[in-house]
């Protein structure tokens, strides 16, 4: 007596999307994070008013930044983790992440006051 043979709908490559993740968000990420820190040498000769208007928000948008760009990185290992068990849900992560590096990077460009 034989079985019916069960399809399985799940994609069996989700882990390409992760690899291709893997190879674009952290260089990514890096790059970032360097313009990020980089970014406060751009009122090297500003007026002392320009300077400090920088300065008190550079500290809000580091932190966001950072945070951001941590969630990111998260986001990889994340879509790593249920490559097996959630092939769907690993494919969204995938592709998410690059996007979450470049809205971080969008954020940090709008809280900090550039002069």
């Amino acid at each position: 007596m034989s079985h019916p043979v069960v399809a399985d709908d799940r994609p069996r490559h989700a882990w390409i999307a992760s690899l291709l993740s893997t190879i674009v968000t952290p260089p990514l990420v890096y790059v970032a994070l360097l313009y990020s820190m980089f970014a406060p040498m751009a009122c090297d000769s500003c007026s002392d008013a320009d300077d400090e208007r920088m300065e008190a928000t550079f500290g809000p948008a580091f932190t966001v930044s950072c945070c951001g760009l941590l969630l990111a990185l998260v986001t990889v290992v994340a879509s790593w983790v249920l490559t097996r068990r959630r092939p769907a849900a690993a494919i969204f992560l995938a592709v998410a992440a690059p996007f979450v590096v470049v809205l971080t990077w969008a954020v940090f460009m709008t809280i900090l006051a550039w002069p």
